[in-house]
């Protein structure tokens, strides 16, 4: 086979860069360039590439068993449940590949829920610029027009209302309570712009759901794990959901996902009614458990907050008074800069600076950096980023 036949389904515009081996907040590409990696695929290796604890426990568990099927009792696995559930406050875990594929779990249970309360049509409701992921009832879910476009009929049971919005909330409420199972949202909007809602809005959230004997779900895919500061961002809040999902970070690249449920939703799921082959494997649950060691013992999640406001507030300072900034946000380590026009170009600019970020919502620059960073690096991420920004509109 020709080396450069394309064999891919072209579902990915890829930029034209091969990495070949990782250090820390660096990846280096086949020509041995040397970019720093604020985007951590895409808030995934949030402890870094080749993270040495992480590689040992992955190593060694290769060495030794990698997978036996969900068949059987998986002790990592019982292991890594506790220890989320430790963390988290919820009662059981199951584990999945995937974000999407944990948000889906969470659809299943929610819906379960409708059928043993009696309800015919139990409908979810879910936020306008949400993203869940593009399995069919995830994609369905996502508040996101351009991601359901070519795939209907989508899926019924899902009600849709403005993020940030409690009214909308409350008007759904009074009108279609009876069909109403769950809530289903992001605590902040990653892939719809790092968009951070008010204060009160998980616990006022919380409060509805309740009043109306609703599950409260959270997709902390992308949130948790450290990301903003806390283990989950709903700790900010004081929220303790019954329902909440996880992925990304809690493998640093391993494919591993989490849907944990509390209180009643925590005996949904029963024995037939769901499963996955692959799903917390010993592997990925070696993988994962050096993760949560990291993130417990070094003081990980401590840092990425501090981290953040350090960034946060160097862009800030930067660009202060500039006519490219609309707004810049920041949640820890999940921070951005919306523009005043749209930004893509910013993504190949800022390859010229060898540095990987990422543009979502079409104006908005996204920062989601490793939370291990040296200040020198934060640094360098703020010097790099503002002078993108005010590079808008330059030839």
């Amino acid at each position: 086979m020709e080396e450069n036949m394309n064999t891919m389904m072209p579902t990915y515009n890829r930029i034209p860069i091969r990495f070949v081996r990782g250090s820390g907040a660096w990846l280096y590409a086949d020509n041995e360039d040397k970019y720093l990696d604020a985007l951590a695929g895409i808030a995934v290796c949030g402890l870094g590439h080749a993270h040495p604890r992480i590689t040992k426990a992955i190593t060694d568990q290769a060495s030794t068993l990698i997978h036996t099927s969900n068949l059987y009792e998986i002790p990592l696995q019982e292991e890594l449940a506790n220890r989320l559930c430790e963390l988290t406050n919820m009662d059981n875990v199951f584990f999945a590949n995937s974000g999407a594929e944990a948000n889906e779990a969470a659809i299943k249970i929610a819906r379960r829920h409708g059928d043993n309360r009696g309800i015919e049509n139990p409908q979810i409701i879910v936020m306008e610029g949400s993203f869940h992921g593009r399995t069919m009832a995830t994609l369905t879910a996502t508040g996101n027009r351009k991601v359901h476009a070519g795939f209907e009929p989508l899926l019924s049971g899902f009600v849709r209302a403005p993020y940030n919005d409690i009214q909308a909330i409350e008007k759904i409420a009074s009108n279609k309570a009876s069909s109403i199972v769950a809530v289903f949202v992001e605590p902040v909007l990653g892939e719809g712009g790092v968009v951070i809602p008010k204060d009160n809005y998980l616990q006022e959230l919380q409060r509805i759901c309740d009043e109306n004997d609703w599950l409260l779900m959270l997709d902390e895919v992308q949130t948790g794990n450290g990301r903003t500061g806390k283990y989950l961002a709903c700790e900010h809040s004081g929220v303790v959901p019954h329902v909440v999902t996880t992925a990304k970070g809690l493998g640093n690249g391993l494919p591993i996902g989490a849907c944990m449920a509390r209180g009643i939703a925590s005996e949904i799921l029963i024995a037939g009614t769901h499963g996955s082959t692959f799903g917390g494997n010993p592997l990925v649950c070696a993988g994962a458990l050096a993760v949560l060691d990291e993130l417990t013992t070094g003081g990980v999640i401590e840092r990425a907050e501090y981290l953040g406001q350090r960034i946060k507030t160097g862009l800030e300072k930067a660009l202060d008074g500039s006519n490219h900034v609309k707004e810049i946000r920041g949640a820890g380590m999940m921070i951005a800069v919306e523009t005043t026009e749209p930004c893509p170009e910013l993504i190949q600019r800022a390859l010229e600076r060898k540095l990987l970020l990422n543009v979502t919502a079409d104006s908005v620059l996204r920062l989601l950096p490793p939370l291990n960073l040296s200040d020198e690096e934060a640094d360098q991420i703020v010097e790099i980023v503002s002078g993108l920004v005010e590079s808008l509109g330059d030839e």
